[in-house]
């Protein structure tokens, strides 16, 4: 696998986002200004709860297919791969890693079959896009940590995409969670969200590490970012944080994640969360307390790594 510098672009935009000649010029600014050679789309699919059983990727909180697939054709003239990460989420704000049944079906109960038969039609769906349009990856999801359990039934959704799209094939696990997916003997590719604590990421690497030797398989973090928030470098993964501006800890939190996994060979790239599609103008950026690391420090740490790093094959 080509190392991966690479940037989520506009996470679960709605239907018309793609539509807009403000995120095509967002988009070619993230490649000129972070040194990116890889995107990372995310396809919104949504359930009313965690425990409904139907999956919603039609309807105007969702991009459409045209759409999608004009701003792959785009973001491909510009010289970068493209990866397809059709996500679920929760319409009453519940985090889709508490998606969850009981471990047997029970009647009259909602039920793992009836959710994994709406989670695979929601994959394949984007899977044939990703084929029809020659996107280099596709990840079968994000961060479903108690549906991780369902060994069987993950399997069985990877050989279905196998049938639909013929190149790499990841899942993106979530933090802390990359040793307890039990097959990722079945993918080409582990990935995992890399929120990781600034003072943490020799330990949470070793850990890692000792997944990665076992499964043999290649590694990225399909996500890892901070906010520019007071207090975000010890807790990334809390996207609720407040607190005041610190834009320099967003910059010392990336330096630190790419001091640590440059001595680590095996970790073959980044996926920084994230880049929106519509930019706030630059003399604002020290008013933005997000994600988002375009006009920060952040984004001049990332270019320096990226446009720095010698990558392989």
């Amino acid at each position: 696998m080509k190392f991966i510098k690479g940037v989520t672009f506009a996470p679960f935009a709605c239907e018309g986002t793609f539509e807009q000649e403000n995120t095509y010029q967002s988009l070619k600014l993230l490649k000129e200004r972070t040194g990116a050679d890889f995107i990372i789309l995310v396809p919104n699919g949504l359930q009313d709860t965690p425990q409904s059983e139907n999956i919603d990727y039609r309807g105007k909180a969702t991009i459409r297919d045209e759409e999608l697939e004009r701003l792959i054709a785009y973001a491909k003239e510009l010289g970068l791969r493209v990866a397809l990460k059709p996500t679920v989420n929760c319409k009453n704000g519940t985090w889709r890693a508490h998606i969850c049944f009981f471990d047997e079906d029970v009647v009259c109960e909602p039920k793992w079959s009836n959710w994994f038969a709406s989670y695979t039609q929601f994959q394949l769906h984007y899977a044939r896009i990703a084929q029809k349009c020659g996107c280099e990856m596709f990840i079968a999801g994000c961060e479903m940590v108690q549906s991780e359990k369902r060994e069987e039934e993950w399997r069985k959704l990877i050989e279905d995409i196998r049938k639909e799209y013929t190149g790499l094939v990841s899942y993106n696990t979530d933090k802390y969670q990359e040793n307890h997916v039990k097959w990722w003997d079945c993918v080409d590719v582990i990935s995992s969200s890399g929120y990781y604590p600034i003072d943490k990421w020799e330990q949470e690497l070793d850990r890692i590490e000792a997944v990665v030797k076992k499964f043999n398989k290649p590694f990225f973090f399909a996500e890892a970012g901070c906010m520019s928030v007071t207090g975000s470098k010890f807790v990334p993964n809390n996207w609720e944080l407040k607190g005041e501006l610190d834009m320099e800890g967003q910059a010392a939190w990336y330096g630190a994640m790419f001091e640590a996994c440059s001595k680590r060979k095996w970790v073959e790239g980044f996926c920084i969360w994230d880049w929106p599609a519509f930019l706030y103008k630059e003399e604002v950026a020290s008013r933005q307390m997000d994600y988002a690391v375009y006009a920060k420090p952040a984004e001049k740490i990332i270019e320096k790594y990226y446009k720095n790093i010698l990558t392989h094959t």
